[in-house]
């Protein structure tokens, strides 16, 4: 079954409107910006391109929508003609404002991570209830029709890795394999993608983003592809070398290999995201390379997906969250290998009633590319 971007709108909302009606919630102050606006997508889908963003969600339907740029607020009205939307040089002030006139109903506030300072912590801040927590727990399961736009995004990261090794050869720089599968991805409707790489040998300590460092033979090339379909994303990591792998590369890569297998393996519900980190970070310490999961050479060893390039849970070992079913995220255990260099394998995943789905269909295996 399809799904319009229209029902998964409605969808959302509905599933908040009985989130907020059991957590007593009258009206929902949702803030956004261009850098985070998951929380803002989920509540009255709208993906700020500047400025500060808030939607005033009430328990009905009703949706108020304060732009700090008019530009915005146009936009915002064009894609859903039946939001009440205005803006303001002050977006705070009008935001404020409007709180003070609805003092008698339970308003909360939504996210920490994207509210401006002044009414997280000034004088409103004692009169309203937080949610930050309640949209988290809404954006972690996701529904048939979210699972349908993850698995989207998932089969579009496959076919942009295919592209992206087409197009790796010795003597290109790093920017003109991102420049192709940018290219790709908006053929395909898809504007908006996370990507970053590397290209190198023992030296390269990770990834970054396009730079003018021309490929060579032998190289060890890098990336992360995250595609966006109908604003969920789904990640694909791969590594590829220029020419034929040497027999450190291959020795480096099965470690990567099995960690990957063992990481999507933890993969269940009643699992947490440390026991899929540590499922990972365990075939690294039987190879003697446990120095190389600490925080040292790596980030995580994996992370939620959905309405935001790197949600909810960081899969790490000190992350209790327990996995449930429909969640999505991407296991990969990402880091520096002393033979060979920095070297990413990753898969996304869906959690399913009794283990998962590995929505990434590339095959798992160190690429040969560009090989003359």
């Amino acid at each position: 079954m399809s799904y319009s971007s229209a029902s998964r709108r409605a969808e959302r909302r509905e599933r908040l409107a009985a989130a907020m009606a059991a957590e007593d919630i009258d009206i929902l102050v949702v803030a956004g910006n261009p850098w985070r606006s998951d929380y803002l997508r989920y509540a009255a889908d709208l993906a700020p391109l500047c400025g500060q963003v808030f939607a005033l969600v009430e328990r009905e339907g009703q949706v108020q929508v304060v732009a700090e740029h008019p530009v915005e607020a146009k936009r915002f009205h064009a894609e859903q003609p039946g939001l009440r939307v205005s803006w303001s040089n002050s977006p705070i002030e009008e935001v404020e404002g409007a709180i003070r006139s609805l003092s008698r109903r339970r308003i909360a506030l939504a996210p920490i991570a994207a509210v401006p300072y002044r009414l997280a912590t000034g004088p409103l801040a004692p009169t309203l209830s937080r949610a930050t927590a309640l949209l988290d727990r809404l954006m972690l399961r996701k529904s048939p029709a979210e699972i349908d736009a993850v698995r989207s995004a998932a089969a579009l990261a496959d076919e942009g890795y295919t592209v992206f090794r087409e197009a790796a050869r010795p003597g290109r720089p790093e920017y003109a394999l991102v420049a192709e599968v940018e290219a790709f991805f908006r053929s395909r409707g898809c504007p908006e993608n996370f990507q970053i790489l590397g290209s190198g040998g023992r030296e390269v300590r990770g990834m970054h983003p396009p730079g003018e460092r021309r490929l060579a033979e032998g190289d060890l090339v890098t990336t992360e592809l995250t595609p966006c379909v109908d604003g969920y994303y789904a990640q694909i990591c791969r590594t590829l070398v220029l020419g034929q792998p040497s027999e450190a590369q291959l020795r480096a890569f099965s470690v990567y290999d099995d960690a990957l297998a063992a990481g999507v393996a933890a993969v269940r519900p009643g699992a947490t995201a440390r026991d899929v980190a540590r499922a990972q970070n365990e075939v690294f310490r039987r190879h003697g390379l446990g120095e190389y999961v600490t925080s040292e050479y790596t980030r995580v060893r994996g992370h939620g997906l959905g309405l935001y390039v790197d949600g909810r849970p960081a899969v790490l070992e000190d992350v209790e969250l327990v996995l449930e079913p429909e969640m999505t995220l991407v296991v990969h255990p990402n880091t520096y290998h002393p033979e060979a260099g920095y070297i990413v394998h990753g898969d996304s995943v869906r959690v399913t009633a009794d283990g998962c789905e590995v929505l990434t269909r590339a095959p798992r295996k160190l690429f040969s590319a560009g090989a003359r």
